[in-house]
Formats: C-alpha cells, sequence, structure tokens
C-alpha cells in the first residue's frame, strides 16, 4: 500500500493526455479525467483482472464509466458484419427462406446505414471518455497513440462519446447520464447468476467485479435511482460504484439544484456507503476503501469519493473544465506544475507504459490459470463446460427451433400476449441462457414460465440466484438498461415485459440497446386499443411509429401464432439486434396463410388474389379484420382484394425487391390498416387507415366499432381507395422507388 513517484507520474500522465487530447479536438470534456485520474490509477493498477490481448476473456472485472461506456475487454469494429444472424444449421423446413434471411443476416441493415456488432462496455461521469481512452492505450489495449490524437474526429475509433461499435475495449454504449449505473447493476446481476449456474465446489469459475464511476448527473437521473434500489434489493455484493464528489455540472454549483445527501438515499437503497474526503491526493485511503468494499459480499458498495474537478488547472473547481478544453497557457503551467515539458504533447514516459503493461501481464497469467481451471472443469462438468463455452459464442443450442409451437387455423383463437407464454414455456428448456422477467406486470405479460425460479437474494427464501425470472418492480427504465448490462454480459439473453405504452417510459435505454447492439428482448403486450376500458392513458398510438424508426431495432406486431413464433425465431437469432414483441390483449384466430417460414422474412402474402383491385397491407390484430374485410369488399362493392401481412417491417426492407413487390405488387392500389399512427406506412401504402388520435376508454370491440376499425370501416375506405387510382395508369407499388433509405 506504498505510493510514491511513479504512481503520480502515471496519474499524471493520464491527465495530461486527457489534456492534450480535448484541447487538439478543440472540443470535449478535460475536467473529470483529471480529478478522476487518481482513483482510476487504483483501481485500474491495484484490484481490477483483466487481459487487454483477450478483451473477451469471460472472467474478466468489468468497469463502468457511467454516461459514456463500459470498459470493454473486446474490440469490434464498425462494419466488421458481427450481427448475423445464427441461420446455419437450420432445419429442413426453414430452408426455403434461407437465402433472404442470411441476406438479411449479412447486409446487417446495411441499407438503413448500419454497420452492427456484438461489443461490451459502460461510462463515466461528465462525458470523461478520454479517461477511459488514455486508460485502454496505457494499459494495452488496441487504442493507437495516434487514436488518441484523433479524438472526435470523424471515423475516428475515439468518439466524443465511446460507442461500442467503434473502439476496442468500450462494452455497452451508454451515453446519457444514468445509463451506465444502471448497465452495472445489469452486469452484476448476470454475473451472480453465471456463478450460480455453474460454479462447483472448486470451480469458482465466475467471480468477478464491476466497478462503476459516476457523478452528480447520474445521481440526479431517475433511472440511477430505479437501478440503485433493485441492486439494494438483490443485495448484489459484487457491485462496488464510486462516486465522483465533485459538486459541478453543466450548469455549474450543483448547489442550484442538488442539495440532497446522496450516501443517505444509497444506505436507504441497502447499500454499503463509505466516504473518501481527499480523493485528489488519499490514494492510500481510496485503496483502502475499495478493499473493504470488496470484503462486503452481502450489499453492493459506494465509494463517496470528493475529487477537484480538472485539478491542477487555473479552473479546477469550476464549471469551466467541465465541457471545455483548457486554454493553450493553462495547459503549460499545468504540465510544468505536474513535471512534464510544456512544448511536448501526448507523452507517456516509458515507466508508465512498464507499470501498466506489469499489470496487464499479471491479467494474461490470471486468464491462463482461468483456462486451465476451465479446462479441468469440462472433464467433471462436460454439460455445463460445453454449455458455457457455447454461450459466450452467442451461437444456440442446436435443434433449439424445432420447439417453437406451430398451430393450424383450426386451432383456438388466442392472444398472442399468451402465444408468447406458449413460445417461452416451449424453449425455456432447450435455451438455458433465456432470463426472462418483467416490470410487475408478470400476469399481464405473461412472460413467466411455470417452473420458473425467481432471480433473488438466496437469504430471502423466494428464489436464488441461479433463477431464471427477474422481478424488476416498476422500473422500465432501469429494466432496460439492466438488460442491456446482463446481455453485454455475454452469457445471458434477457427478455423483459411492460405494456406497449410503457415502453416509452424506456425509450431511453431502448435506444441505447439498439446503438450498443445487444440482443434483447421486449415483450410488449397490451399493443392498441385492443385493450379497451384501460383507456387513452394505456393506449399506444405513436409508439410503434417511434420504434420503427429506431434503427437497428426490429418492431415485430405478430397477427397469429406461427408469426408469434417467427418473432421469438428472429430475435432470438439476431445476435446483434434487440426486438420488441408488440402483443395483445384481445385473441386474435390463426391465419390460413401464415406459416414461420413465411413471417420471419418480415412480411408476406396472406390472402392472394391475381385479379384483386387493392392489397390491404396489415399487422397484428387488424390482419384478420382485413380478411374478414376482402369478403364484404366483395359482397357490397364488388371489388377484389388480396391481404399482406407485415409483422416486421425491418426485416420485410431486407429482403430483394423482387420478393418485396410479390407482396405488395405494381399496377394496383394498396392501403395500410393499423390501429396506431399512420406515420411512416406511406412506404408501403398508398392510402393509410389508422388512428392519428388518442384512443377511448370501452369494451375493445366497442373502442374498434367507434373508430370503425371493423371490416365494413375497412371495406368502406379500401373501395373509396380503388376508385381515386382507377385512372392512374401505371400504378406503381409505393416499394417500386428510386431508393428506400440513403446509407
Amino acid at each position: 500500500m506504498t505510493y510514491g513517484k511513479i504512481d503520480e507520474l502515471a496519474i499524471n500522465t493520464i491527465r495530461t493526455l486527457a489534456v492534450d487530447a480535448t484541447f487538439a479536438a478543440n472540443s470535449g470534456h478535460p475536467g473529470a479525467p483529471m480529478g478522476m485520474a487518481p482513483v482510476a490509477h487504483v483501481l485500474f493498477n491495484k484490484f481490477m483482472t483483466f487481459n487487454p490481448k483477450n478483451p473477451d476473456w469471460p472472467n474478466r472485472d468489468r468497469f463502468v464509466l457511467s454516461n459514456c461506456a463500459l470498459m470493454r475487454a473486446a474490440s469490434c469494429r464498425a462494419g466488421e458484419s458481427e450481427m448475423k444472424l445464427n441461420l446455419r444449421g437450420v432445419m429442413s423446413w426453414m430452408k426455403p427462406c434461407f437465402s433472404q434471411l442470411l441476406r438479411f443476416s449479412c447486409v446487417n441493415f446495411i441499407i438503413a446505414g448500419l454497420f452492427l456488432t456484438i461489443p461490451r462496455s459502460s461510462a463515466v461521469n461528465g462525458h470523461g471518455c478520454m479517461l477511459q481512452y488514455a486508460l485502454l492505450h496505457l494499459f494495452g489495449y488496441a487504442l493507437s497513440m495516434d487514436d488518441l490524437k484523433h479524438f472526435r474526429q470523424v471515423d475516428s475509433i475515439t468518439p466524443g462519446h465511446p460507442e461500442a461499435h467503434d473502439t476496442p475495449g468500450i462494452e455497452v454504449t451508454t451515453g446519457p447520464l444514468g445509463q451506465g449505473l444502471s448497465n452495472a447493476v445489469g452486469l452484476a446481476v448476470a454475473q451472480a447468476h453465471t456463478a450460480a449456474y455453474f460454479n462447483k465446489p472448486g470451480f469458482d469459475l465466475i467471480n468477478n467485479y464491476t466497478y462503476c464511476f459516476f457523478g452528480d448527473g447520474c445521481a440526479m437521473e431517475g433511472i440511477a435511482s430505479e437501478a440503485a434500489s433493485i441492486a439494494g434489493h438483490l443485495q448484489l455484493g459484487n457491485l462496488i460504484a464510486i462516486y465522483d464528489d465533485n459538486h459541478i455540472s453543466i450548469d455549474g454549483d450543483i448547489k442550484c439544484a442538488f442539495t440532497e445527501d446522496v450516501m443517505a438515499r444509497f444506505e436507504a437503497y441497502g447499500w454499503h456507503t463509505q466516504w473518501v474526503q481527499h480523493g485528489d491526493t488519499d490514494l492510500k485511503g481510496i485503496e483502502e476503501a475499495i478493499a473493504k468494499a470488496k470484503e462486503v459480499k452481502d450489499k453492493p458498495s459506494v465509494i463517496k469519493l470528493t475529487t477537484t474537478i480538472g485539478f491542477g488547472s487555473l479552473l479546477q473547481g469550476t464549471g469551466g473544465v467541465h465541457g471545455n478544453a483548457l486554454k493553450a497557457d493553462d495547459i503549460k503551467q499545468l504540465k510544468v506544475k505536474f513535471g512534464f515539458d510544456p512544448e511536448k504533447t501526448f507523452v507517456v514516459p516509458q515507466e508508465v507504459y512498464d507499470l501498466y503493461h506489469k499489470h496487464a501481464a499479471e491479467g494474461a497469467a490470471a486468464e491462463q490459470e482461468w483456462n486451465q481451471l476451465f479446462e479441468k472443469y469440462g472433464s467433471e462438468y462436460k454439460e455445463l463446460h460445453d454449455d458455457f463455452a457455447r454461450r459466450v459464442t452467442k451461437a444456440l443450442p442446436e435443434g433449439w427451433q424445432n420447439k417453437l409451437p406451430t398451430y393450424k387455423p383450426t386451432d383456438p383463437a388466442v392472444a398472442t400476449r399468451k402465444l408468447s407464454e406458449s413460445v417461452l414455456e416451449a424453449i425455456y428448456e432447450v435455451i438455458p441462457e433465456l432470463v426472462s422477467g418483467s416490470a410487475d406486470l408478470t400476469s399481464s405479460n405473461n412472460t413467466r414460465w411455470k417452473k420458473a425460479v425467481d432471480f433473488q437474494p438466496p437469504n430471502l427464501g423466494i428464489g436464488n440466484y441461479a433463477g431464471r425470472y427477474m422481478r424488476y418492480g416498476v422500473r422500465e427504465h432501469a429494466m432496460a438498461a439492466m438488460m442491456n448490462g446482463m446481455s453485454a454480459y455475454g452469457t445471458i439473453i434477457p427478455a423483459g415485459g411492460t405494456f406497449l405504452n410503457f415502453v416509452s417510459y424506456a425509450a431511453g435505454a431502448v435506444r441505447l440497446s439498439s446503438l450498443s447492439h445487444q440482443r434483447v428482448i421486449y415483450v410488449a403486450t397490451h399493443d392498441s386499443i385492443g385493450l379497451g376500458e384501460d383507456g387513452p392513458t394505456h393506449q399506444p398510438i405513436e409508439t410503434l411509429a417511434h420504434f420503427r424508426a429506431l434503427p437497428n431495432m426490429m418492431v415485430w406486431r405478430p397477427a397469429d401464432g406461427n408469426e408469434t413464433s417467427a418473432a421469438y425465431y428472429m430475435a432470438l437469432t439476431s445476435k446483434g439486434t434487440p426486438s420488441i414483441l408488440a402483443l395483445t390483449r384481445q385473441n386474435l384466430p390463426h391465419l390460413e396463410g401464415s406459416t414461420i417460414e413465411k413471417a420471419i422474412k418480415g412480411g408476406y402474402v396472406a390472402l392472394e388474389d391475381k385479379e384483386a383491385n387493392i392489397t390491404l397491407v396489415s399487422t397484428g390484430s387488424e390482419v384478420s379484420l382485413c380478411l374478414e374485410a376482402v369478403k364484404t369488399l366483395k359482397e357490397k362493392y364488388n371489388i377484389k382484394a388480396r391481404v399482406a401481412s407485415l409483422p416486421c417491417v425491418e426485416v420485410f426492407d431486407a429482403q430483394s425487391k423482387e420478393y418485396r413487390l410479390s407482396v405488395i405488387p405494381d399496377g394496383i392500389a394498396s392501403m395500410s390498416v393499423e390501429v396506431m399512427s399512420t406515420l411512416g406506412w406511406e412506404k408501403y401504402s398508398h392510402e393509410q387507415f389508422g388512428l392519428n388520435r388518442f384512443g377511448a376508454s370501452g369494451p375493445y370491440k366497442d373502442v374498434y366499432k367507434k373508430f370503425e376499425f371493423t371490416p365494413e370501416g375497412i371495406a368502406k375506405r379500401a373501395a373509396a381507395t380503388v376508385e381515386f387510382y382507377k385512372d392512374v395508369k401505371p400504378l406503381r407499388s409505393p416499394i417500386n422507388r428510386a431508393f428506400l433509405q440513403l446509407i
């Protein structure tokens, strides 16, 4: 526990790298890296175990820099095509659509301008991502000095906030405040579950810690409170958070808006709390606090660390070093103060490299010992060994898709939320990494299989850490962010339920699921005005348009059982794309023309008529209404119609133009039907029948009738569409345009 000149030199090297990078970019946030350099040095060099040469080592310690990105141990680069669906080895019943699915996999949604990868990470208080980049470089990750010099430049791998698909060493893109702390809770959940599931006497395979830095901004955000609350309930002793108590936010001194006792709040949540009062200089006190936190096994720990933002600057302790690069004269005096040549930039003394590389080598040795333990584990617990080895590759068990339920038109009508439950019941045994849960809506979301065991602290007597069902409580936003962390850990596929309308509560974290390419499944029930009596506050109108606009997100709205099974197939095989499953409360009939093979293309012809005058394009509960409307059109208007079901427009968009035109062809009018906002449907239809106002309270059939979402109401509008477009020659499909998306 002795600290000397080399430690001071290493700390000041971190500070000067942050200063030089932000000055070169004329942009960035130098203050937090300068203030947090001492604790970063102690944590990374004294406590954390990792191997920069193999950042994917499963038992590495995780680091979360809350509001920038999690310290990753992996190196995926943009454009590396890692979002490939797990399609090899699909059964013969999938073969007819294999080429379309493989195309969907390999384009990686390029038509939407995306590059999908599967990295892992977390984030830092005060946007201080240069702290993270400096550490990655100094410890030997694949981040060069030139990369630091190109901080915040176009196409650099050191962007203004760390992004999982850009930088080796970044695990989860967090960005907005509070997300990183919530990700850290999810990582700690995943570690506790994985350890409980795989560890055996003499084989302590999984024992890593999750560390997180967060600041006043994170502490103010509601999502952080949600996550801290559930972390305390779950008694996550493997989670250690360090609170950067520097009293500065963008608006200046936090006394203008934030005067609460943060430690008292965390203590009330059930956390173990400590305070290191001299965070700028007390390296021994920092080390002692972290060591003590590691001894606490039944509570998460938070260490309040009082620091000076921008330590060493002429503006230290003020908002002036929060979001602005330092001035040239300030940098010169700072470098002189720290013993660096003021005329040189991006300097790293060799002894600092040597110090940090020595610790990195210790991490490599630790991994080697772990590999030997894992090999021995395989000789005694072969089935578990093989399961773990498979999980970390993100591959699914061979033949799992044979368990997906299939349905005939003669089967009874069922709500798609119940059909979702049937899928979970059918596959939970063959996909052991699937961890389900709900934000206090288990009986409504139908997200729990009958034999599920809850993930709970064992001493509560209501579950254990090996349990696979999460009780998130009324914490939608934290649930979503925790699932991002759980997915990032690498051994879990999380699914979490709430009402579709309340996915909007979690929108910040849902967006980051897409941005950081996490395989997360949102089970979003009560998907429309079909929920009836709860009325407009619960009836989602704009929600699907919102999330369909989100890049790298699959939004599924299945119309029956086969489409529901297809939604789960795609959600589980899409390794770098999250999914939202919008599911009904009301019962729906099984369609005559639906199959899993057709539905996994995102859209297909549910009813064909080569002499049709119009294509009715629909999703979910309205597809069966459109099929009924076909009869009304024939009987009342002498108009023939065909019906296309589009359960997932994102997957449909990835099919060939030829295929899409076979579903929504040239030569006849098309009309979309969905009890939601019509925004976006102009891509697939000439006219749109939707709901561009809030809903109404009442029995769902009466609500549908009020807004004329009935066979008669659909037929009336379809007939008007046919009449309007009858003289347009040639009438081109909305699919048949110059381009669909700009890359």
